[in-house]
C-alpha cells in the first residue's frame, strides 16, 4: 500500500511538472510586410495587458571609430519627439495612457518597449511607428541628449565603483574587433559629431528591415494585423544592413593587466576569456558553469573562499553572452586586506577540478532545476515573453520560436560537455588576468 501511494504521488508530481513545462510553450505568428519589418504577435488573454516592442539589429558593435556612441544615443535621441509627437511629449503620452516604456542598448542590439493596458494597444503601435517613421533629430534634441548621456556616464560608469570594469576587460579581450570599445562610447567622439552624422546613422540602421515588431498579451491577431499594416506598412524600406564580423586571432599567452578606479574601496581579481557567441551550445554550457562556480551559497567558489577560507567578502562567475562572441568573467573581492593576487590561485583551483571530475549527478540535478526555474521566471511577464520572441529572430538565425527549445537545450546540457567546456575554454594561456585597484587618479 505505501510503494503504491509513493507510485502515485511520484506520477502525480511529474504531471504538475508536465504541466509547468508545457504550460511555458510560447505560441505566435510571424511575417513579414513588404518593407521588411519582421512582425511577431503572441496572443495570451491572462491579463488586459499588451506590450508592444521593436528590436533594432544595432548596437555599439555597429559603430565607426572615432564616433562612438551612436547606438546608445540614439536610445535617448528617439524619444524627442516626431513629426506628430511633440519634443518632451513620448514619455507624457505613455503616463496618461496608463503605461510604462523604456529602452536599453547592447553591444549588439537596441530595444525599445511599451507596456499598456490593452485597451491602449494603438496608442503603443502609433508611437513605435512614429519613432521609425520620422522623429525629430535637430541640432536642439541632440544638444539636450548629449548632457542627458555625460550625466549617465558619470553616474553608471566614470563615478560608480567598478564602473569601467567590463569596458576594461573588453579592451583587453577584444584588440580588434568593436566589442572592445564601452556601449556608452566617449563623450568626445559625441561632441565632435555633426548633426548630418546621427541623420545618416538612424537612416542606416533604424529601418524596418533591421528590426523586429513584437507585440505581446491580451490582443486578438487579426485586429493586430491590420493595425500593424496601418501603421508600419507604409515605413519605406531602407538599404539592406550589411555587418561582417571581425575575427579576433586565438587568445594563446596569459595577458596581464592592470586598472585604477578612484571610486573603488576595495580591489577586484578578475581573470577573463573569450568564448563562443551566445547562440552556440557552448555558451549555454558556459552559462551552466558560471551557476556552479558562483550561483548562490552553496556554489563552489562561495562555499570555498567565502565561507571555509573566508579570504573572498563575495565572488562572481558570468558568462557575458554577445552576438559574435562572449567573455567569461571570473572574480573575487579580498576579505580582511588580503592581497588580491592569493585569490587567483583558488578561482584556478575550481576551474582545475572541473576540467578533471565529472560534477556529482546531485550537483547536476540541482543545477538543471535552477536554469528550469530561471527559464520560467523569465518568461511569465509579457515583456520577457516580447524579448525572448525578439531575441530569437535576431541572435539565432532567425529562429524566432528558440524560447520553446531552451529547456531542451539546458536538459541537453551533459556532465561530460561542462567538464569538456572547462578545458576546451578555461586555460591559464587564454585569459586575461586584471588587477582592478582603487586609487591612482580621479573619476573622469
Amino acid at each position: 500500500m505505501q510503494l503504491k501511494k509513493k507510485v502515485l504521488f511520484v506520477s502525480a508530481v511529474a504531471s504538475l511538472i508536465g504541466l509547468r513545462v508545457n504550460a511555458q510553450k510560447v505560441e505566435f505568428t510571424e511575417y513579414d510586410l513588404p518593407n521588411g519589418l519582421h512582425v511577431v504577435l503572441h496572443q495570451d488573454k491572462k491579463a488586459p495587458v499588451a506590450v508592444v516592442s521593436v528590436m533594432y539589429h544595432v548596437g555599439s558593435k555597429n559603430e565607426a571609430e572615432g564616433r562612438t556612441g551612436f547606438a546608445h544615443f540614439f536610445e535617448h535621441l528617439l524619444f524627442e519627439g516626431s513629426d506628430n509627437i511633440k519634443r518632451g511629449q513620448f514619455f507624457k503620452i505613455v503616463s496618461a495612457s496608463g503605461g510604462q516604456n523604456n529602452a536599453n542598448t547592447t553591444q549588439d542590439r537596441t530595444f525599445y518597449y511599451e507596456v499598456f493596458p490593452s485597451n491602449q494597444l494603438e496608442t503603443g503601435m502609433w508611437l513605435e511607428s512614429e519613432r521609425m517613421m520620422h522623429p525629430v533629430i535637430n541640432e536642439i534634441g541632440v544638444k539636450t541628449q548629449n548632457e542627458v548621456v555625460k550625466e549617465e556616464k558619470r553616474q553608471s560608469f566614470d563615478n560608480r565603483p567598478y564602473g569601467n570594469l567590463i569596458t576594461t576587460i573588453s579592451a583587453d579581450l577584444f584588440p580588434k574587433h568593436p566589442y572592445h570599445r564601452g556601449v556608452i562610447g566617449t563623450m568626445k567622439d559625441l561632441d565632435a559629431a555633426k548633426l548630418d552624422e546621427f541623420k545618416d546613422f538612424f537612416k542606416k540602421y533604424y529601418v524596418p528591415n533591421n528590426a523586429v515588431l513584437t507585440i505581446a498579451g491580451d490582443i486578438d491577431i487579426a485586429k493586430t494585423k491590420d493595425l500593424v499594416k496601418a501603421y508600419f506598412g507604409d515605413i519605406p524600406k531602407g538599404a539592406d544592413v550589411i555587418y561582417k564580423k571581425i575575427e579576433e586571432e586565438p587568445i594563446t599567452k596569459q595577458i596581464t593587466d592592470t586598472a585604477y578606479d578612484a571610486n573603488a574601496q576595495l580591489p577586484f581579481m578578475i581573470e577573463a576569456f573569450r568564448v563562443p557567441g551566445r547562440d552556440t551550445h557552448d555558451s549555454r554550457v558556459m552559462q551552466m558553469i558560471s551557476t556552479l562556480l558562483s550561483g548562490g551559497a552553496s556554489s563552489r567558489m562561495y562555499k570555498k573562499m567565502v565561507d571555509e577560507k573566508k579570504n573572498a567578502l563575495q565572488v562572481v562567475a558570468f558568462n557575458y553572452a554577445l552576438e559574435d562572441y562572449g567573455m567569461y568573467i571570473l572574480g573575487a573581492l579580498p576579505n580582511g586586506g588580503a592581497d588580491p593576487a592569493t585569490l587567483l590561485p583558488d578561482m584556478d583551483e575550481e576551474i582545475k577540478k572541473l576540467q578533471t571530475d565529472l560534477i556529482s549527478p546531485e550537483e547536476y540535478q540541482k543545477l538543471q532545476n535552477q536554469f528550469e526555474n530561471n527559464f520560467v521566471s523569465a518568461n511569465t511577464r509579457m515583456l520577457g515573453v516580447a524579448e525572448s520572441l525578439s531575441n530569437g529572430y535576431t541572435f539565432y538565425h532567425k529562429d524566432t520560436g528558440h524560447v520553446n527549445k531552451e529547456l531542451d537545450e539546458i536538459r541537453s546540457v551533459t556532465r561530460e560537455e561542462i567538464r569538456d567546456a572547462a578545458r576546451k575554454y578555461l586555460n591559464p594561456n587564454q585569459r586575461l588576468v586584471l588587477y582592478y585597484l582603487p586609487g591612482k587618479g580621479k573619476a573622469q
